[in-house]
């Protein structure tokens, strides 16, 4: 990803109480938040932040209850005010917006989702969605034709004219997402607004943000306290502690080098096969043969890797079954082209494939998946071992 940062974080704090001086003596002494609440009365919700958010990216912040994460984020569009620090929205200090300044910001450049919807239940779903562009005085048809095509986005087409109160819990919460879109902000902030979903819901609800974030290109700060939700969702991941951030990284970076042992207690519990893909486990196959080989040379060629099944690709390495040993040894007796014992029922996937959904596929397997990219192009194998000891 280039580096295109569209919100940068510096030195955040917040703090809640009068005896905010000696509140700050003590942590920068290394007091801890309990002992800092008991000697003085004051709260440290933020500590020290720093963090960049790269535009276009979905970015997670996970932690577990009164670890600032929410705080945080209602930072960004200024609900709440900094003690100390700065947060700055491309080159702009979101503290030193004035009042229309700010109001024009949260119009037009960042918009928020809540976890309990925030819908109006006197209005149907196309004016919830509308009431922000309603609030800019964009006039009612094209208001509404953009409402619409929010509405179909999120799956929603034909209940346009529904009141709220008819819905479930998971079509509130496309409405209150799509209503985020209408406004075509530039950031989306998103505070846990898939905790209150039964479990089926939020998947399809995770997809669904996962599947608008791939057409439009939007900059997500998603807050969760669910671990396998900040893997699957976030690019990156930042996991907040007592107001401090502890550790950010990519999900399969944090998996693999967890900065202390808090952050190793916290993602024990993670799916592993909803973090790691395809190519984090796949390996360069040894063995690969062409379609116009003689079968002697597939033959010594799988003696001398001391495997018994090569790959064939074509001249540009699209991928194109396997040849087993016993194949060639029998086009080698027959005197037949290598070519027609290509064995093309081969399971194939894209390298980004997260290893749970090909877990059932390696193990019906014959051979070892075949690992290629959006050209067919091989770019390496798994074998049933390697996906079952990832995970």
């Amino acid at each position: 990803m280039k580096n295109d940062v569209i919100i940068k974080v510096e030195n955040a704090t917040k703090l809640y109480g009068i005896n905010k001086p000696e509140a700050i003596k003590l942590a920068k002494e290394g007091a801890d938040k309990e002992t800092i609440q008991k000697k003085t009365g004051v709260t440290i919700a933020l500590w020290d932040v720093s963090f960049e958010v790269q535009r276009g990216e979905i970015f997670v912040i996970i932690g577990l209850s009164g670890s600032g994460k929410s705080t945080l984020v209602r930072c960004f569009n200024k609900l709440n005010k900094l003690t100390s620090g700065k947060i700055f929205y491309e080159d702009r200090d979101v503290e030193k917006l004035n009042k229309k300044e700010l109001l024009d910001f949260r119009r037009e450049k960042i918009s928020m989702v809540f976890q309990n919807f925030g819908l109006m239940s006197h209005r149907t779903v196309i004016d919830n969605v509308a009431y922000g562009l309603e609030v800019k005085s964009v006039p009612k048809e094209e208001r509404y034709d953009r409402a619409r095509e929010m509405i179909s986005m999120v799956g929603l087409e034909g209940w346009e004219d529904q009141p709220i109160e008819s819905l479930s819990g998971g079509m509130k919460q496309r409405v209150g997402l799509a209503r985020a879109l209408a406004n075509d902000p530039e950031v989306l902030l998103m505070d846990e607004p898939f905790s209150a979903l039964d479990p089926l819901v939020k998947r399809d609800m995770q997809f669904e943000l996962l599947s608008i974030q791939e057409k439009l290109q939007k900059t997500v700060i998603f807050i969760t306290h669910d671990i396998n939700e900040a893997f699957k969702l976030g690019t990156t991941v930042a996991i907040m502690k007592d107001g401090k951030l502890i550790q950010l990284d990519t999900p399969q970076n944090m998996f693999m080098h967890p900065a202390d042992e808090y952050v190793s207690k916290f993602i024990d519990s993670a799916d592993r096969g909803k973090v790691f893909t395809a190519k984090h486990v796949m390996v360069t196959p040894r063995c690969i043969v062409r379609p116009k080989d003689a079968p002697e040379q597939a033959i010594r060629e799988m003696r001398s890797y001391d495997v018994s099944t090569a790959y064939a690709v074509d001249a540009r390495m699209s991928f194109l079954g396997v040849i087993t040993i016993d194949d060639a040894l029998l086009a080698r007796k027959e005197n037949l082209p290598l070519d027609s014992f290509i064995k093309k029922e081969v399971c194939t996937t894209p390298p980004e494939t997260l290893l749970s959904d090909i877990l059932q596929t390696a193990a019906d397997s014959k051979y070892p998946i075949a690992v290629v990219d959006e050209k067919n192009r091989l770019q390496g194998i798994i074998s049933r071992s390697a996906v079952l000891s990832s995970l």
